[in-house]
């Protein structure tokens, strides 16, 4: 169970989730059904024979109409069988929270490089800008769950 203080510490950063339509849904859930399967499967070959498993499975069903009954059942079931299939620890990209390289070697304050003061001309690097949960920074105009201020949960992997 988590701890209670980050959980409200969570719950006001926790942004709303967006209205999806239909076909983002399934598109999510097709990436996310590969971002598994690539948890599990650790050879190219048996990703890529599994991979074509799952596609079929979607293609079968593409046809349906997006408001029918089955379909709305069949994406119920789709995500019910992803978590059924979820890895207890799964793969993160090295540069991502929870991933080997994450946070390595992040830059000195400029105070410790320079303590008798900054010169003139030093820039001030990441020190002052918006950064995005993978430490890169935030484009003008840029928006979305990674942008501004991001809660990590290391020992979920989870980012509010």
């Amino acid at each position: 169970m988590a701890n209670a203080a980050f959980v409200l510490a969570a719950k006001q950063y926790r942004q709303k989730a967006p209205d999806l339509t239909h076909a983002q849904v399934v598109c999510r859930l097709y990436r996310a059904s590969l971002k598994t399967l690539g948890s599990w499967a650790v050879d190219r070959q048996v990703f890529l024979t599994e991979a074509l498993k799952i596609q079929a499975e979607f293609r079968a069903n593409e046809n349906l109409s997006a408001d029918s009954p089955t379909t709305t059942r069949l994406v119920k079931e789709g995500q019910e069988k992803l978590f059924s299939y979820t890895h207890p620890d799964k793969y993160i990209p090295a540069y991502l929270p929870g991933g080997s390289l994450y946070m390595r070697n992040p830059p000195l304050p400029l105070s410790v490089c320079y303590p008798d003061g900054i010169p003139e001309g030093v820039e001030e690097g990441l020190i002052n800008k918006l950064l995005n949960i993978d430490m890169s920074p935030v484009r003008s105009g840029e928006s979305g769950a990674t942008v501004g201020q991001v809660i990590v949960d290391a020992s979920s992997k989870s980012t509010y």
